[in-house]
């Protein structure tokens, strides 16, 4: 085996993604391991690991896996070798911007929710906590 290929296990230990969740990737199409060693075993690469870390920071945000295929093909197009007219860049580009726009819309609804979820645990900690009473007048 290479150095420059790893196994499924070293890379779910650096995604910190299960084996199951790595081969379901696989299974819809999202990453495709680089090559396979003599026995089988899937092999992956640095680019596979840094595909794998795109779906994984996309999944909590909820997108779903057409919008995760969608914006890893505008990536792919773009990081190709290969000629792209102006006007095919930049529709790429329109593409993973609208990504970005997408997530920090979901960034900023999660940060709500995180000052919604704050909020109500003080007012948990004030009831487990209550303050003193103070002298009566």
């Amino acid at each position: 085996m290479s150095s420059e290929h790893m196994q499924i296990g070293e890379v779910a230990a650096r995604t910190e993604l299960s084996l199951r969740t790595i081969r379901h990737y696989e299974d819809t199409g999202l990453v495709i391991p680089s090559a396979r060693s003599q026995g089988g075993f899937r092999l992956y690469t640095e680019a596979d690991v840094a595909r794998l870390m795109v779906i994984r920071r996309m999944k909590p945000l909820g997108f779903t896996l057409d919008q995760m295929r969608d914006l890893l093909d505008a990536t792919d197009r773009l990081d190709a070798d290969g000629e792209l007219t102006a006007e095919e860049r930049e529709a790429l580009l329109e593409r993973v911007r609208g990504y970005e726009g997408d997530a920090l819309q979901k960034i900023d609804e999660l940060r709500v929710q995180l000052a919604r979820a704050e909020d109500f645990a003080a007012t948990l900690r004030a009831r487990l906590n209550p303050a003193p009473p103070g002298p009566r007048p």
